[in-house]
Protein backbone atom coordinates (compact mmCIF):
# COMPACT_ATOMS: atom_id res chain seq x y z
CA UNK A 1 0.00 0.00 0.00
CA UNK A 2 3.26 2.48 0.48
CA UNK A 3 3.61 1.95 -3.60
CA UNK A 4 1.82 5.31 -4.15
CA UNK A 5 3.04 7.56 -2.37
CA UNK A 6 6.07 6.17 -2.95
CA UNK A 7 5.76 6.96 -6.46
CA UNK A 8 4.42 10.31 -6.02
CA UNK A 9 7.64 11.32 -4.64
CA UNK A 10 9.75 9.64 -7.33
CA UNK A 11 7.71 11.81 -9.67
CA UNK A 12 8.05 15.05 -8.00
CA UNK A 13 11.53 14.54 -7.45
CA UNK A 14 12.35 13.90 -11.20
CA UNK A 15 10.13 16.87 -12.13
CA UNK A 16 12.47 19.70 -9.84
CA UNK A 17 15.34 18.15 -11.31
CA UNK A 18 14.23 18.66 -14.40
CA UNK A 19 13.00 22.23 -14.10
CA UNK A 20 16.39 23.35 -12.26
CA UNK A 21 17.75 22.30 -15.63
CA UNK A 22 15.87 24.68 -18.05
CA UNK A 23 17.06 27.46 -18.60
CA UNK A 24 15.35 30.86 -16.88
CA UNK A 25 12.66 33.01 -18.85
CA UNK A 26 13.30 36.83 -19.77
CA UNK A 27 12.80 38.85 -22.59
CA UNK A 28 14.80 36.54 -25.12
CA UNK A 29 12.11 33.74 -24.86
CA UNK A 30 9.56 35.71 -26.34
CA UNK A 31 11.35 37.89 -28.64
CA UNK A 32 10.87 36.49 -31.71
CA UNK A 33 6.53 36.40 -31.02
CA UNK A 34 4.75 39.01 -32.88
CA UNK A 35 1.54 40.74 -32.09
CA UNK A 36 -1.25 39.05 -33.66
CA UNK A 37 -5.23 39.77 -34.05
CA UNK A 38 -7.31 37.29 -32.20
CA UNK A 39 -10.91 38.81 -32.75
CA UNK A 40 -12.96 40.88 -30.77
CA UNK A 41 -14.84 38.52 -27.77
CA UNK A 42 -18.22 40.16 -27.20
CA UNK A 43 -18.38 43.29 -29.53
CA UNK A 44 -16.66 45.50 -32.13
CA UNK A 45 -16.00 49.26 -31.74
CA UNK A 46 -18.34 51.96 -32.86
CA UNK A 47 -19.18 51.93 -36.98
CA UNK A 48 -20.43 55.52 -37.47
CA UNK A 49 -21.65 54.93 -41.34
CA UNK A 50 -22.19 52.01 -43.59
CA UNK A 51 -22.85 51.02 -47.59
CA UNK A 52 -23.91 48.36 -49.17
CA UNK A 53 -24.33 46.97 -52.55
CA UNK A 54 -26.42 43.69 -53.91
CA UNK A 55 -24.01 42.69 -56.72
CA UNK A 56 -25.44 40.68 -59.84
CA UNK A 57 -24.08 37.26 -58.11
CA UNK A 58 -26.12 37.62 -55.13
CA UNK A 59 -23.66 38.27 -52.74
CA UNK A 60 -23.76 41.97 -50.73
CA UNK A 61 -21.02 43.53 -50.36
CA UNK A 62 -20.37 46.09 -47.63
CA UNK A 63 -18.12 48.90 -46.63
CA UNK A 64 -18.12 49.35 -42.46
CA UNK A 65 -16.60 52.97 -41.64
CA UNK A 66 -15.24 52.55 -38.32
CA UNK A 67 -15.36 55.83 -35.96
CA UNK A 68 -11.83 54.97 -35.42
CA UNK A 69 -10.65 52.00 -36.97
CA UNK A 70 -10.73 53.19 -40.68
CA UNK A 71 -12.90 51.22 -43.48
CA UNK A 72 -13.41 47.34 -44.01
CA UNK A 73 -15.10 45.61 -46.60
CA UNK A 74 -16.64 42.96 -46.91
CA UNK A 75 -17.16 40.72 -50.56
CA UNK A 76 -19.46 37.88 -48.94
CA UNK A 77 -22.10 38.74 -47.06
CA UNK A 78 -20.35 39.85 -43.77
CA UNK A 79 -18.90 36.76 -43.81
CA UNK A 80 -15.32 38.20 -43.79
CA UNK A 81 -13.91 41.62 -43.81
CA UNK A 82 -10.61 42.95 -44.69
CA UNK A 83 -9.04 46.76 -43.67
CA UNK A 84 -9.05 48.43 -47.11
CA UNK A 85 -8.09 52.57 -46.00
CA UNK A 86 -5.03 51.14 -43.25
CA UNK A 87 -2.59 52.73 -45.85
CA UNK A 88 -4.16 56.03 -45.22
CA UNK A 89 -2.64 58.70 -42.47
CA UNK A 90 -6.26 59.09 -40.92
CA UNK A 91 -8.63 56.54 -39.74
CA UNK A 92 -11.25 58.36 -37.92
CA UNK A 93 -14.25 58.18 -40.83
CA UNK A 94 -17.62 59.78 -40.50
CA UNK A 95 -19.27 59.24 -44.27
CA UNK A 96 -19.37 56.66 -47.12
CA UNK A 97 -21.00 56.65 -49.93
CA UNK A 98 -21.10 53.92 -53.02
CA UNK A 99 -21.74 55.62 -56.77
CA UNK A 100 -25.23 54.40 -57.78
CA UNK A 101 -24.02 54.51 -61.29
CA UNK A 102 -21.05 52.09 -60.59
CA UNK A 103 -20.45 50.67 -56.74
CA UNK A 104 -16.73 50.26 -57.58
CA UNK A 105 -17.11 54.08 -56.87
CA UNK A 106 -16.45 54.79 -53.40
CA UNK A 107 -16.53 57.93 -51.60
CA UNK A 108 -15.35 58.39 -47.67
CA UNK A 109 -15.77 61.56 -45.73
CA UNK A 110 -12.86 61.29 -42.32
CA UNK A 111 -13.53 62.90 -39.23
CA UNK A 112 -16.81 61.88 -37.14
CA UNK A 113 -19.47 63.36 -37.27
CA UNK A 114 -21.28 61.88 -33.94
CA UNK A 115 -20.08 65.03 -31.45
CA UNK A 116 -19.23 63.43 -28.90
CA UNK A 117 -16.34 64.92 -26.91
CA UNK A 118 -14.12 61.91 -27.71
CA UNK A 119 -14.60 61.66 -31.61
CA UNK A 120 -11.29 62.12 -33.65
CA UNK A 121 -11.40 64.82 -36.47
CA UNK A 122 -10.29 63.94 -40.63
CA UNK A 123 -8.46 65.39 -43.01
CA UNK A 124 -10.86 65.81 -45.96
CA UNK A 125 -12.12 63.28 -48.60
CA UNK A 126 -10.96 60.37 -50.30
CA UNK A 127 -11.98 58.24 -53.54
CA UNK A 128 -11.42 55.05 -54.66
CA UNK A 129 -12.72 53.97 -57.95
CA UNK A 130 -11.54 49.80 -57.62
CA UNK A 131 -13.71 49.17 -54.83
CA UNK A 132 -11.50 50.12 -52.01
CA UNK A 133 -8.63 48.66 -53.22
CA UNK A 134 -6.68 52.05 -53.90
CA UNK A 135 -7.86 55.86 -52.78
CA UNK A 136 -7.16 59.53 -53.74
CA UNK A 137 -7.71 62.20 -51.08
CA UNK A 138 -9.59 64.54 -53.56
CA UNK A 139 -10.28 68.03 -51.23
CA UNK A 140 -11.64 69.90 -48.05
CA UNK A 141 -8.51 69.17 -45.91
CA UNK A 142 -9.37 71.41 -43.26
CA UNK A 143 -13.20 70.28 -42.95
CA UNK A 144 -12.28 67.93 -39.48
CA UNK A 145 -15.60 65.87 -40.05
CA UNK A 146 -18.25 65.10 -42.72
CA UNK A 147 -21.51 63.92 -41.74
CA UNK A 148 -22.64 62.57 -45.35
CA UNK A 149 -21.48 62.20 -49.00
CA UNK A 150 -24.65 61.69 -51.87
CA UNK A 151 -23.26 60.98 -55.08
CA UNK A 152 -25.83 62.00 -57.83
CA UNK A 153 -27.61 58.94 -59.40
CA UNK A 154 -27.20 60.87 -62.83
CA UNK A 155 -22.99 62.03 -62.93
CA UNK A 156 -20.67 59.92 -61.04
CA UNK A 157 -18.22 62.71 -60.98
CA UNK A 158 -21.12 64.94 -59.22
CA UNK A 159 -20.90 64.24 -55.41
CA UNK A 160 -21.87 66.57 -52.27
CA UNK A 161 -20.10 66.55 -49.20
CA UNK A 162 -21.93 68.19 -45.83
CA UNK A 163 -19.41 69.68 -43.41
CA UNK A 164 -20.76 70.55 -39.62
CA UNK A 165 -17.40 71.46 -38.98
CA UNK A 166 -15.18 71.83 -35.44
CA UNK A 167 -16.20 70.76 -32.39
CA UNK A 168 -14.50 73.35 -30.18
CA UNK A 169 -13.67 75.97 -32.38
CA UNK A 170 -15.57 78.62 -35.27
CA UNK A 171 -14.61 77.77 -38.77
CA UNK A 172 -15.30 79.41 -42.06
CA UNK A 173 -14.78 75.68 -43.34
CA UNK A 174 -18.66 74.59 -42.10
CA UNK A 175 -21.35 74.48 -44.67
CA UNK A 176 -22.65 72.03 -47.59
CA UNK A 177 -19.53 71.59 -50.46
CA UNK A 178 -20.59 70.01 -54.47
CA UNK A 179 -17.96 68.80 -56.55
CA UNK A 180 -18.72 68.37 -60.76
CA UNK A 181 -15.52 67.21 -61.38
CA UNK A 182 -14.99 63.52 -59.44
CA UNK A 183 -13.24 65.63 -56.10
CA UNK A 184 -10.68 67.51 -57.68
CA UNK A 185 -12.37 70.93 -57.16
CA UNK A 186 -15.18 71.66 -54.55
CA UNK A 187 -17.54 75.04 -54.10
CA UNK A 188 -19.35 76.32 -51.05
CA UNK A 189 -22.92 76.11 -51.77
CA UNK A 190 -25.01 76.68 -48.92
CA UNK A 191 -22.82 78.19 -46.14
CA UNK A 192 -24.05 78.28 -42.75
CA UNK A 193 -25.53 82.01 -40.59
CA UNK A 194 -22.68 82.37 -38.26
CA UNK A 195 -19.15 80.02 -37.97
CA UNK A 196 -20.89 77.57 -35.51
CA UNK A 197 -22.90 76.44 -38.12
CA UNK A 198 -22.51 73.80 -40.99
CA UNK A 199 -24.05 71.47 -43.11
CA UNK A 200 -25.02 68.04 -41.41
CA UNK A 201 -27.26 66.16 -43.47
CA UNK A 202 -28.41 66.33 -47.32
CA UNK A 203 -31.45 64.23 -49.20
CA UNK A 204 -31.90 64.03 -52.94
CA UNK A 205 -34.92 63.60 -54.87
CA UNK A 206 -34.54 60.35 -57.02
CA UNK A 207 -36.24 61.43 -59.34
CA UNK A 208 -34.62 64.50 -60.01
CA UNK A 209 -31.11 65.21 -58.14
CA UNK A 210 -31.07 68.27 -58.69
CA UNK A 211 -34.06 68.93 -55.75
CA UNK A 212 -32.29 68.33 -52.47
CA UNK A 213 -32.71 69.42 -48.99
CA UNK A 214 -30.01 70.22 -46.81
CA UNK A 215 -29.77 70.30 -42.50
CA UNK A 216 -27.95 72.78 -41.45
CA UNK A 217 -26.86 72.89 -37.32
CA UNK A 218 -25.45 75.75 -35.54
CA UNK A 219 -23.35 73.86 -32.49
CA UNK A 220 -20.85 74.06 -30.26
CA UNK A 221 -19.29 71.34 -27.65
CA UNK A 222 -16.83 73.30 -24.96
CA UNK A 223 -15.10 71.87 -21.66
CA UNK A 224 -18.24 70.49 -20.07
CA UNK A 225 -21.22 71.73 -22.02
CA UNK A 226 -22.51 71.21 -25.57
CA UNK A 227 -25.29 73.43 -27.47
CA UNK A 228 -27.45 72.26 -30.03
CA UNK A 229 -28.81 76.02 -31.40
CA UNK A 230 -27.97 79.38 -30.32
CA UNK A 231 -26.12 80.51 -27.70
CA UNK A 232 -28.99 82.56 -25.98
CA UNK A 233 -30.98 85.75 -27.42
CA UNK A 234 -28.26 87.73 -28.82
CA UNK A 235 -26.87 84.71 -30.91
CA UNK A 236 -30.10 83.19 -32.25
CA UNK A 237 -29.89 79.74 -33.69
CA UNK A 238 -28.49 79.77 -37.68
CA UNK A 239 -30.13 75.86 -37.62
CA UNK A 240 -32.61 75.36 -39.71
CA UNK A 241 -33.71 73.18 -43.17
CA UNK A 242 -33.19 74.37 -46.57
CA UNK A 243 -34.37 73.11 -50.37
CA UNK A 244 -32.47 73.54 -53.79
CA UNK A 245 -34.26 73.25 -57.55
CA UNK A 246 -31.31 73.87 -59.26
CA UNK A 247 -28.38 71.50 -57.94
CA UNK A 248 -27.85 74.00 -55.28
CA UNK A 249 -27.24 77.39 -57.06
CA UNK A 250 -30.25 78.66 -55.32
CA UNK A 251 -31.49 78.22 -51.46
CA UNK A 252 -35.01 78.73 -49.67
CA UNK A 253 -35.25 77.85 -46.26
CA UNK A 254 -38.59 75.96 -44.91
CA UNK A 255 -40.03 78.16 -41.89
CA UNK A 256 -43.70 77.81 -40.68
CA UNK A 257 -44.46 81.21 -42.78
CA UNK A 258 -44.12 79.05 -45.79
CA UNK A 259 -44.77 75.48 -45.29
CA UNK A 260 -47.98 75.13 -43.21
CA UNK A 261 -46.88 72.90 -40.03
CA UNK A 262 -43.56 73.02 -39.88
CA UNK A 263 -42.05 74.15 -36.55
CA UNK A 264 -41.03 77.71 -34.96
CA UNK A 265 -37.75 78.29 -34.67
CA UNK A 266 -35.48 78.35 -32.99
CA UNK A 267 -33.91 74.68 -34.32
CA UNK A 268 -31.18 72.50 -32.78
CA UNK A 269 -30.29 69.81 -35.24
CA UNK A 270 -32.80 68.26 -37.73
CA UNK A 271 -32.41 65.61 -40.60
CA UNK A 272 -34.51 65.04 -43.39
CA UNK A 273 -35.44 62.10 -45.91
CA UNK A 274 -37.09 61.97 -48.49
CA UNK A 275 -38.62 58.51 -50.13
CA UNK A 276 -37.23 56.89 -52.45
CA UNK A 277 -40.37 55.23 -53.93
CA UNK A 278 -42.18 58.64 -53.35
CA UNK A 279 -40.46 61.72 -53.28
CA UNK A 280 -43.33 63.95 -52.17
CA UNK A 281 -43.08 61.86 -49.01
CA UNK A 282 -40.89 63.51 -46.88
CA UNK A 283 -39.67 62.80 -42.96
CA UNK A 284 -37.82 65.18 -40.85
CA UNK A 285 -36.92 65.30 -37.41
CA UNK A 286 -36.55 68.84 -35.52
CA UNK A 287 -35.14 69.25 -32.27
CA UNK A 288 -36.43 72.40 -30.71
CA UNK A 289 -38.64 73.50 -27.60
CA UNK A 290 -41.44 70.52 -29.44
CA UNK A 291 -38.96 68.23 -30.57
CA UNK A 292 -40.72 65.27 -32.74
CA UNK A 293 -40.77 64.27 -36.28
CA UNK A 294 -42.82 65.83 -39.06
CA UNK A 295 -43.71 64.78 -42.07
CA UNK A 296 -44.71 65.62 -45.61
CA UNK A 297 -46.42 64.52 -48.40
CA UNK A 298 -46.23 67.13 -50.93
CA UNK A 299 -42.32 67.79 -51.21
CA UNK A 300 -42.14 70.11 -48.24
CA UNK A 301 -44.95 72.71 -48.46
CA UNK A 302 -47.01 71.39 -45.66
CA UNK A 303 -46.18 69.19 -42.68
CA UNK A 304 -48.02 67.55 -40.41
CA UNK A 305 -46.62 66.81 -36.37
CA UNK A 306 -46.18 62.73 -36.15
CA UNK A 307 -43.97 60.94 -33.29
CA UNK A 308 -42.52 62.60 -30.45
CA UNK A 309 -41.63 59.69 -28.10
CA UNK A 310 -38.38 59.30 -26.06
CA UNK A 311 -36.51 57.12 -28.74
CA UNK A 312 -37.36 59.89 -31.40
CA UNK A 313 -36.32 62.80 -29.75
CA UNK A 314 -33.54 61.44 -27.69
CA UNK A 315 -29.77 63.02 -27.62
CA UNK A 316 -30.19 64.33 -31.39
CA UNK A 317 -26.46 65.40 -31.28
CA UNK A 318 -25.82 61.61 -31.14
CA UNK A 319 -28.79 60.06 -33.09
CA UNK A 320 -30.04 62.03 -36.18
CA UNK A 321 -30.44 59.41 -38.71
CA UNK A 322 -33.77 58.74 -40.96
CA UNK A 323 -33.88 55.98 -42.88
CA UNK A 324 -36.77 55.15 -45.66
CA UNK A 325 -37.66 51.54 -46.82
CA UNK A 326 -36.94 51.41 -50.93
CA UNK A 327 -40.30 50.45 -51.49
CA UNK A 328 -42.67 51.29 -48.83
CA UNK A 329 -42.84 55.45 -48.07
CA UNK A 330 -44.32 54.41 -44.64
CA UNK A 331 -41.92 52.37 -43.73
CA UNK A 332 -39.42 54.39 -41.71
CA UNK A 333 -36.43 53.73 -39.91
CA UNK A 334 -34.36 56.10 -37.20
CA UNK A 335 -31.39 54.46 -35.76
CA UNK A 336 -31.43 55.57 -32.02
CA UNK A 337 -30.70 54.25 -28.39
CA UNK A 338 -32.69 51.27 -30.15
CA UNK A 339 -33.34 50.63 -33.87
CA UNK A 340 -37.19 51.98 -34.07
CA UNK A 341 -39.32 51.74 -37.26
CA UNK A 342 -42.34 53.30 -38.41
CA UNK A 343 -44.90 51.14 -40.75
CA UNK A 344 -47.40 53.96 -40.33
CA UNK A 345 -45.54 57.31 -42.01
CA UNK A 346 -44.03 58.08 -38.71
CA UNK A 347 -47.22 58.32 -36.83
CA UNK A 348 -45.91 55.50 -33.88
CA UNK A 349 -42.59 53.49 -33.68
CA UNK A 350 -41.26 50.87 -31.72
CA UNK A 351 -37.78 48.61 -31.65
CA UNK A 352 -37.64 46.27 -34.34
CA UNK A 353 -38.23 43.25 -33.32
CA UNK A 354 -37.49 44.37 -29.84
CA UNK A 355 -34.05 44.90 -30.76
CA UNK A 356 -33.86 41.61 -29.60
CA UNK A 357 -30.10 40.73 -28.85
CA UNK A 358 -28.30 43.61 -30.87
CA UNK A 359 -26.05 46.46 -29.21
CA UNK A 360 -27.57 49.67 -28.62
CA UNK A 361 -26.76 53.35 -29.58
CA UNK A 362 -27.47 52.72 -33.69
CA UNK A 363 -25.86 55.34 -36.18
CA UNK A 364 -26.80 53.95 -39.52
CA UNK A 365 -29.23 51.21 -40.98
CA UNK A 366 -28.89 49.69 -44.71
CA UNK A 367 -32.07 48.38 -46.15
CA UNK A 368 -31.52 45.78 -49.16
CA UNK A 369 -33.51 47.62 -51.60
CA UNK A 370 -34.28 43.92 -53.15
CA UNK A 371 -35.24 42.45 -49.94
CA UNK A 372 -36.42 44.50 -47.24
CA UNK A 373 -35.82 41.94 -44.64
CA UNK A 374 -32.17 42.17 -44.57
CA UNK A 375 -31.19 44.53 -42.70
CA UNK A 376 -27.52 45.64 -42.05
CA UNK A 377 -27.48 48.14 -38.91
CA UNK A 378 -24.29 49.72 -37.31
CA UNK A 379 -23.87 50.71 -34.03
CA UNK A 380 -21.45 51.45 -30.71
CA UNK A 381 -20.85 47.56 -31.18
CA UNK A 382 -19.92 47.21 -34.56
CA UNK A 383 -21.85 45.37 -37.35
CA UNK A 384 -25.20 43.02 -37.05
CA UNK A 385 -27.63 41.49 -39.65
CA UNK A 386 -31.06 40.56 -39.72
CA UNK A 387 -32.49 38.57 -42.66
CA UNK A 388 -35.87 38.43 -40.89
CA UNK A 389 -36.94 41.69 -40.25
CA UNK A 390 -35.17 42.50 -37.19
CA UNK A 391 -37.11 39.75 -35.18
CA UNK A 392 -33.03 38.15 -34.46
CA UNK A 393 -29.62 39.86 -34.78
CA UNK A 394 -26.47 38.22 -35.69
CA UNK A 395 -23.60 40.00 -34.77
CA UNK A 396 -20.11 40.23 -37.13
CA UNK A 397 -17.99 38.56 -35.31
CA UNK A 398 -14.96 38.86 -37.26
CA UNK A 399 -14.55 42.99 -37.20
CA UNK A 400 -11.73 44.03 -34.57
CA UNK A 401 -12.86 47.79 -34.07
CA UNK A 402 -12.25 50.01 -30.66
CA UNK A 403 -11.50 53.30 -28.90
CA UNK A 404 -9.16 53.97 -27.24
CA UNK A 405 -10.41 56.91 -24.94
CA UNK A 406 -7.19 57.46 -22.57
CA UNK A 407 -3.51 56.01 -22.67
Amino acid sequence: MRILPLTLATLALASFTHAADQAPYGSGTVSGLGARNIGSAAMSGRVSAIAANREPSGKITIFAAAASGGVWKSEDNGTTYKPVFDEQPVQSIGAIALDPKNAKNVWVGTGESWTRNSVSIGNGVYRSTDGGETWTRVGLPTSERIAKIVVSPANSDTAYAAVPGPLWSDSPDRGLYKTTDGGRTWNLILKGGNLSTGCSDLDLDPTNPDAMLASMWDFRRKGWTFRSGGDGPDTPSASGLFRSADGGATWNEITPENSKGFPKKPYGRLTAAIAPSNPQRVYCFVESTDSALFVSDDGGATWDKRDKSTWMVWRPFYFANLIVDAKNPDRVFKPDGALIMSEDAGKSFATVGGFNGAHGDVHDVWIDPTNPQTIINADDGGIWYSYNGGNKWWRAENLPLSQFYHV
